[in-house]
């Protein structure tokens, strides 16, 4: 993975990769809003923390980016059905989703939803 591309398509991950992946975006996406390490991410898929690095370098990531991602949608979720009407704070959601950084948390949504995280908020009852 030199140049940043994926060494397998998930079609040819061996068997135990496809576990590995399949069990801890499972554990990732359970637990989300905890704090998770890649320890735990390797405990919960029953493998070291390695294989857990080498599973997710085949498919072109790696485990804790694949927690940001999904980090990143739960926290959009909560800002597209949230309101500032009702009390609902950029601050907060990130916070919620463990982004304790709100310049890099506004700076990451904006890449990836071509918006600020306030301009989602929005204003409604």
């Amino acid at each position: 993975m030199v140049d940043g591309t994926a060494r397998n398509t998930p079609g040819e991950l061996s068997v135990a990769a496809r576990r590995t992946l399949r069990t801890a975006r499972a554990f990732m996406e359970t637990n989300a809003a905890e704090a998770v390490s890649l320890d735990d991410i390797a405990a919960a898929a029953h493998v070291t923390v390695r294989s857990v690095q080498y599973a997710f370098a085949d498919v072109g990531s790696t485990p804790l980016a694949y927690l940001r991602h999904v980090r990143m949608g739960r926290a959009h979720l909560d800002l597209v059905a949230g309101s500032v009407d009702r009390g609902d704070s950029v601050t907060e959601i990130a916070m919620a989703w463990r982004f304790g950084h709100q310049g890099r948390f506004a700076a990451a949504y904006r890449a990836r939803y071509g918006l600020l995280p306030s301009a989602t908020l929005a204003r409604r009852a």
